[in-house]
């Protein structure tokens, strides 16, 4: 919704709908891990597809390689987004 509806709605009910949106994604996020770990599972049964999970250190040189984009994107999206993104997600830019 715009921001000018939101700000126009009473206090009392921001907080609800806020409430609602946390609940409501951490379900979604939920049915769609389970649905994602199921069908990974049915594409490697099939046996018609190779899948690969990378070590520990491919998975740490992947994220070193795309620190450069993330600083090339900040003007764009903006550092603070950026930094609150590696603070949900535990990353580290070292």
């Amino acid at each position: 919704m715009n921001k000018k509806f939101w700000d126009g709605l009473p206090a009392d009910v921001r907080t609800t709908l806020e409430g609602a949106m946390v609940d409501a994604t951490k379900y979604a996020n939920q049915i769609a891990e389970q649905q994602n770990l199921r069908d990974l599972e049915s594409v490697k049964k099939s046996g018609k597809t190779t899948v690969y999970t990378p070590t520990p250190a491919e998975k740490a040189a992947l994220k070193a390689a795309l620190v450069p984009v993330h600083k090339k994107m900040e003007s764009r999206i903006g550092a603070d987004l950026i930094q609150s993104i590696y603070k949900e997600t535990g990353f580290t830019a070292q």
